[in-house]
């Protein structure tokens, strides 16, 4: 199927060649939200048969939270854990020390990945335009559209950069408990905003699933311009640059 390609095309899916490796791992990334979340976004907008099924347990999570005030209490302070606020100063904070540490390329990337992923969310936000869920006992509002959850994107593209950016400071032995946390709190936050009653099942999903494909996407280019100044590529058990663990930890 390759050969029967023009030749320029082959050239930009060659990972072999120099800006082929670019094209190669954003179309990776395309393909992981373009599959799921296009089928996600099919069922929103055409109502189909997950909607139903969305609704009546957005109403059965609900019901099974509203009588608790303790329970919910609890389910909204994890919820805040992903308000636009709380990320907000977690990135900010984390960017100031970047640069107060001279890794201007990291804080870039933990900026730029944050900020555009905020917007790509907004954008799908109003193009999807799906109202909340309208549940028996209501406990929580929220502004804005239902689809994709902006507390389930948000949360996996900054929590998941964040730790991309600071994993070379712990132990290796560590590092995959840090990663586990980290989706351990992002599923959690999403969790909240479901059994709170202002999302549907798909809208958490969506919100997981577009914040993993924007996250890679933004790491892969990130992982090219390292590669392109004759450094390793990103792994993602060692973090964005191993090599600034001492400035991160403060050592130089």
């Amino acid at each position: 199927m390759a050969s029967s390609l023009p030749e320029h095309v082959r050239r930009r899916l060659n990972p072999d060649e120099r800006y082929g490796l670019r094209v190669t791992l954003f179309a990776v990334s395309i393909v992981l939200v373009a599959v799921p979340f296009a089928t996600l976004v099919f069922q929103v907008v055409a109502k189909g048969p997950l909607t139903r099924l969305d609704g009546q347990v957005a109403n059965r999570l609900n019901d099974s939270v509203h009588s608790s005030p303790a329970l919910v209490r609890l389910l909204d302070d994890i919820s805040n854990i992903g308000k636009p606020i709380t990320l907000f100063v977690v990135v900010f904070g984390a960017v100031v020390y970047l640069l107060w540490r001279r890794r201007v390329r990291l804080a870039l990337y933990l900026a730029v990945t944050t900020i555009v992923g905020g917007l790509v969310d907004t954008a799908v936000k109003v193009l999807v335009n799906r109202p909340r869920p309208v549940v028996d006992h209501p406990i929580a509002t929220a502004l804005g559209k239902s689809f994709p959850s902006g507390h389930a994107m948000s949360s996996t593209v900054t929590y998941g950069a964040l730790a991309l950016v600071f994993l070379p400071v712990l132990p290796r032995r560590w590092r995959p408990v840090a990663l586990a946390t980290v989706v351990l709190v992002v599923v959690a936050i999403g969790m909240s905003r479901l059994f709170l009653g202002v999302h549907f099942v798909s809208d958490v999903i969506g919100g997981f699933v577009l914040g993993l494909a924007w996250l890679a996407a933004s790491t892969a280019a990130f992982s090219i311009w390292r590669t392109e100044e004759g450094k390793r590529p990103v792994e993602v058990v060692e973090g964005l640059e191993p090599e600034a663990a001492d400035a991160l930890k403060g050592d130089e």
